[in-house]
C-alpha cells in the first residue's frame, strides 16, 4: 500500500511516452506515412494494416529501413527507447478515427498510361494465357513470368503487401492487384505496363472482377464497405456501406453476380451485374453464423463457408437462399483454400486445416465426410490440376513447414512428401495451363520458385526470388480451372 504513490507517476510516464512517440511520428514519419497514419507515399501505419506484422519486425524496419525502398534507417537518429515507443504507438488506433470517403477515392485516382495508344495484341514472345503473375512479398514486387520458358518478362514495385490474390479480366489481358492498405492497381499483360491506380480504402481484404470484364468490386475492412470500380480505368462507380468488415468478395460467373461474405453480421450478399447498367443493390441471404471465408460447388449453386457455430462448415444454397446443412469439421478448416476434383465419377472437396494436422475430404453431393487425412501439421494452401493425379498440400503452420504432401486423388493417401529446401517454408503451388509443370514457392527472403515436372516430380528449374508468397496462372484463373483458387 505504501507504493500507491507510484501509480500516478507510471501513468504520467506512459502518457509522456505516447506524447513523445506522437511527436517523433510527426517529425520523422508523417511526410511519407500521412497525417493520422493513413499513408501517403509510404503505406498506412494503422493497427488494421500492421496486424499480421510482429512488433519485432516493425522495430527492425524502423531501425534498419527497407532495402530497395524509400524507407530509411532511423537507428542513427532515434534511441532504442524512442523506437520501442514508436512501435507501441503504431499498434494503437489513432486519436482521431481514420476515414476514407468517395472524395478521397476520386482524389487518389491516377491514370498512368493511355490504353487507346497501346497495342491490343501481346508485345512479347510468351503465350498470354500461360503467363504467371508472381507476388514477391519480401520486397513488395510483382514478377511476370513466361510459363513456357520460365523466364522473367517484367518485375516492378507494388504497393505495400499485395494480398487476396490478383484477379484477371476475362480475356486475360489485364490483371488487378489489391494491397493491404487499399491501393488497387491495373496492369496490362500485353504491354507489360501499369495503366491506373486508385486507393479504394484504408485496409482492403480482396477484389473480384465481373464475368463481363466491366466491373471491379473491392471489399474493405476499413472503412467497412464495398467499392465498385470501372474495370477499364479504375474510376469510382459506387460505394456500398456494409456496417461490417468484409471477409471476402468473389465473382460467380454462371450467376453473373458477385458474392460477398461479411465478418460482423450473419449475412451473405449477392450483387448482380447482369443488367446493362446494374445498380449493385445487394440480395441479403441470412446465414446462421458469421462466415469467415468460403468456397463454391463446381456449378456455383452452393456456397461452402467456415462457420464456428457449426463447428466446421455451413452450406448455403444460393438459389433458395437457405442453409442446406452444417458440416462438423474439427479444428479450423480453411475452406477458401480448398479444392475439388472427381473421384470414382463423383465430385469431392478437400480442405486444409489451420489449427490441426489434417485434411478433410467431403462428398459434394451429400456433404458427408469421406476421410480425414493426417498430415505433418496444420496447412494453408491446397492446389491441383485436372491433368494431375495428386493434390499438393503444405503444412504451413507446422514446426517442420519445409515439407509438402502429395495426396493421391483416388486413394486419398499421402503418396509422397517432399522437402524442396530443408529449413525453409514450402507453400502455394500453381500449375501451368496444360498441367505439365507446376511452380512451388519457398517463402523466404532468400527463397525461390521451384519448377517441377508434374508427372515425374523431377525439379526442372529454380528461380531465386524474395519470398514469392503466391503465383497465379492466367489461363487457369480466367477459366476457373479445376484445382486452382477462385
Amino acid at each position: 500500500m505504501k507504493r500507491l504513490w507510484l501509480v500516478p507517476l507510471l501513468w504520467a510516464s506512459a502518457a509522456h511516452g505516447a506524447t513523445d512517440a506522437a511527436a517523433d511520428y510527426q517529425q520523422h514519419c508523417q511526410s511519407c506515412h500521412g497525417v493520422n497514419r493513413v499513408g501517403s507515399s509510404g503505406p498506412a501505419l494503422l493497427p488494421e494494416s500492421l496486424g499480421r506484422i510482429k512488433p519485432a519486425e516493425i522495430r527492425q524496419v524502423i531501425e534498419h529501413g527497407r532495402p530497395a525502398s524509400q524507407m530509411a534507417a532511423f537507428a542513427p537518429l532515434l534511441t532504442a527507447q524512442q523506437i520501442d515507443a514508436l512501435v507501441s504507438f503504431l499498434q494503437q488506433p489513432p486519436a482521431t478515427p481514420a476515414t476514407w470517403n468517395e472524395q478521397d477515392i476520386r482524389s487518389s485516382h491516377r491514370q498512368l498510361a493511355d490504353l487507346s495508344q497501346l497495342p491490343s495484341t501481346p508485345q512479347h514472345h510468351a503465350d498470354p494465357l500461360n503467363l504467371f503473375v508472381v507476388v514477391e512479398s519480401g520486397d513488395h514486387h510483382i514478377t511476370i513470368l513466361d510459363g513456357d520458358r520460365f523466364e522473367v518478362l517484367d518485375r516492378f514495385a507494388s504497393h505495400f503487401a499485395v494480398h487476396g490474390g490478383p484477379k484477371f479480366s476475362p480475356d486475360g489481358r489485364f490483371v488487378y492487384f489489391a494491397s493491404r492498405d487499399g491501393w488497387i492497381s491495373l496492369y496490362d499483360l500485353h504491354n507489360l505496363k501499369l495503366i491506373a491506380e486508385v486507393r479504394a480504402g484504408l485496409n482492403t481484404r480482396n477484389l473480384a472482377v465481373s464475368k463481363d470484364g466491366r466491373w471491379v468490386l473491392v471489399g474493405n475492412y476499413l472503412p467497412g464497405n464495398l467499392v465498385v470500380l470501372d474495370a477499364r480505368d479504375l474510376s469510382l462507380v459506387k460505394t456500398l456501406p456494409t456496417h461490417s468488415r468484409v471477409s471476402a468478395v468473389y465473382t460467380a460467373p454462371p450467376r453473373n453476380s458477385f458474392i460477398v461474405a461479411l465478418k460482423d453480421v450473419n449475412e451473405v450478399w449477392e450483387l448482380s451485374y447482369a443488367a446493362p447498367t446494374p445498380n449493385f443493390e445487394p440480395r441479403r441471404i441470412q446465414a446462421q453464423d458469421v462466415l469467415d471465408d468460403f468456397s463454391f460447388s463446381p456449378d456455383y449453386r452452393q456456397l461452402l463457408a467456415t462457420s464456428r457455430k457449426a463447428g466446421g462448415g455451413q452450406v448455403i444454397d444460393l438459389d433458395s437462399g437457405k442453409v442446406v446443412t452444417d458440416i462438423a469439421l474439427s479444428g479450423m478448416p480453411h475452406l477458401g483454400s480448398g479444392t475439388y476434383w472427381q473421384r470414382n465419377g463423383q465430385w469431392v472437396f478437400a480442405t486444409p486445416n489451420i489449427s490441426k494436422g489434417q485434411i478433410s475430404v467431403l462428398d459434394l453431393k451429400t456433404w458427408k465426410l469421406i476421410k480425414e487425412i493426417p498430415t505433418l501439421g496444420p496447412g494453408f494452401f491446397m492446389r491441383s490440376h485436372s491433368h494431375s493425379r495428386y493434390v499438393w498440400s503444405d503444412v504451413f503452420f507446422a514446426p517442420g513447414n519445409d515439407a509438402i504432401h502429395l495426396i493421391d486423388k483416388q486413394t486419398l493417401e499421402i503418396a509422397h512428401t517432399l522437402r524442396p529446401m530443408p529449413g525453409k517454408t514450402a507453400a502455394h503451388v500453381e500449375f501451368t495451363q496444360d498441367g505439365r509443370y507446376l511452380l512451388l514457392s519457398i517463402w523466404d527472403r532468400e527463397g525461390a520458385l521451384i519448377v517441377y515436372d508434374s508427372q515425374t516430380l523431377q525439379e526442372v528449374k529454380r528461380l531465386p526470388m524474395n519470398k514469392p508468397s503466391g503465383k497465379y496462372n492466367v489461363g487457369n484463373k480466367i477459366e476457373f480451372a479445376e484445382g486452382t483458387s477462385h
